[in-house]
């Protein structure tokens, strides 16, 4: 045997010797393994948590964004609240505003026959003593609503005995108006001049009745 082909030998069994070592240290992969994790492990990040405290008790939004919670109207608007659940402060000024246009209209066109059902006796009766001078005098008053510019509720008192609610509200109307005499002449206002009215009103109703109507009980300026 040649020098050679010994040296190929005597290298091949290095070789062997050399992976059986390999393989004992290092061992084998069988199947799937899962790739190693590179770098520092990730901190885990707990879940923040939010407290949310339930407010029992709370202000009543519904009053406290027209008036006082904690005065004397506030107290009694709560009061009503309470006898009538369905009732709501916001859809009360609402229901004002509308009635406050439909009664200032009829007022001011003289055709108040209508308005019996949202009318105290007494303030109707001071509405037809107005009108009827008025066509004793022969005049007419041509009116144009325009508008409400503010509304505000300023007062409200409750009755928890009887029942009886009353809430006060002060209008800023806009609106033209002229007084014309038994020939159609204008002798008092401008049909192109908008003036503003203010008026303070008051409604009252027995929270809890069917009849849901406001009446217009009292009125000023």
């Amino acid at each position: 045997m040649s020098s050679a082909v010994i040296q190929l030998l005597v290298l091949a069994g290095i070789a062997l010797f050399l992976i059986l070592r390999l393989k004992n240290v290092l061992g084998t992969r069988d199947g799937f393994e899962k790739p190693p994790i590179s770098g520092a492990p990730k901190a885990v990040q707990k879940p923040v948590k939010r407290d949310f405290a339930v407010i029992e008790g709370g202000p009543d939004r519904d009053i406290s964004d027209n008036i006082d919670a904690d005065g004397k109207a506030g107290q009694a608007l709560a009061a009503m609240k309470q006898a009538e659940p369905e009732f709501g402060v916001t859809d009360f000024l609402g229901g004002a505003r509308g009635a406050y246009e439909m009664i200032l209209t009829a007022f001011e066109s003289g055709e108040i026959e209508g308005l019996r059902p949202f009318l105290s006796p007494d303030v109707y009766e001071s509405f037809e003593a107005v009108v009827q001078t008025r066509e004793a005098e022969g005049l007419r008053v041509d009116a144009n609503f325009i508008g409400i510019r503010e509304i505000k509720l300023t007062d409200a008192d409750y009755d928890a005995t009887t029942g009886e609610a009353e809430i006060t509200i002060r209008f800023v109307g806009e609106l033209t108006s002229v007084v014309r005499d038994r020939a159609g002449e204008i002798i008092e206002g401008n049909p192109e001049e908008i003036k503003r009215q203010k008026d303070v009103w008051t409604f009252a109703r027995i929270m809890g009745s069917k009849d849901p109507n406001w009446l217009l009980v009292a009125t000023g300026g």
